[in-house]
């Protein structure tokens, strides 16, 4: 397979266009230079944009593949005209069959952030990042009520980063609560989590896998011990059980994973 650039191209962010191109990517054993151009909104930029994907046909030797949700149509003509690589057009794909479906043209708005600030969905997603910074790693018990998830584990079993995936992406206000080795002595969840049982999500994690993610951090430390953390995760997956959480391993299972299964298991919308 020869060398392939993939270009994300839009006339907004181009998370959009990326993240499509990404999950039809992944369908193929191909490991494509990725390259996204953002804001690409007008004659001049389309023609920056050419440049960029000539060169890059010329020094591949292959034609660049091209996604683009550019609705704007003279930004379309120019990419249509003068670039030498595959041109996947993801908006026009289906926008003009939903059209026929529906009955009605579309809007051809430029991406998903516009008019954010008539947006209260984008406000409660802010708001909801904002919380979920606030209550990240059980910095403060304050408003814990508000939470519409609470995920508890030992730490570096992935807590931080699914906290603020599901505040980014759904506008969840996520709070996490490390176990630490006080916890382990009384046998029992930290008292300011008992009120709140049925918010309660418990990540787990393999403790070989744990060990290699903490030596990163903190190499040849008991805290990142084998011995440690396999003490760690038991005592943690034992009191869980007992308080009979929800728990998931972390293991192998990606951050959308992760998410996904959390919002299914507490019906969170």
């Amino acid at each position: 397979m020869p060398h392939r650039t993939a270009f994300f191209i839009s006339d907004g962010t181009g998370i959009t266009a990326e993240t499509f191109a990404k999950a039809i990517l992944a369908q193929f054993e191909i490991a494509p230079k990725r390259v996204r151009l953002p804001f690409v909104d007008d004659a001049d930029r389309a023609y920056q944009a050419v440049r960029q994907i000539n060169h890059a046909a010329e020094v591949d030797g292959t034609r660049p593949l091209v996604f683009t949700t550019v609705v704007n149509m003279e930004v379309l003509a120019v990419l249509r005209a003068e670039c030498k690589g595959m041109l996947i057009d993801m908006f026009g794909t289906f926008i003009s069959p939903l059209e026929h479906e529906l009955g009605i043209k579309s809007n051809h708005r430029v991406g998903r952030f516009s008019d954010v600030s008539k947006s209260q969905e984008y406000h409660d997603r802010i708001e909801a990042i904002n919380f979920t910074l606030e209550h990240d790693d059980g910095q403060t018990h304050e408003n814990l009520e508000q939470s519409d998830v609470i995920l508890v584990g030992v730490s570096r079993s992935g807590k931080t980063p699914t906290s603020l995936y599901l505040a980014m992406q759904f506008g969840l206000k996520a709070s996490n609560y490390p176990l630490i080795p006080e916890d382990f002595e009384r046998r029992q969840l930290p008292p300011a989590l008992v009120p709140f049982k049925n918010k309660l999500f418990g990540l787990t994690i393999q403790p070989e896998r744990l060990s290699e993610i903490r030596n990163e951090r903190k190499p040849h430390s008991r805290y990142a011990s084998i011995q440690n953390c396999r003490y760690e995760v038991n005592e943690a997956e034992a009191m869980m059980r007992r308080a009979g959480i929800r728990t998931l391993s972390t293991t192998t299972k990606s951050i959308e994973e992760i998410a996904t299964i959390i919002r299914q298991d507490l019906n969170l919308e």
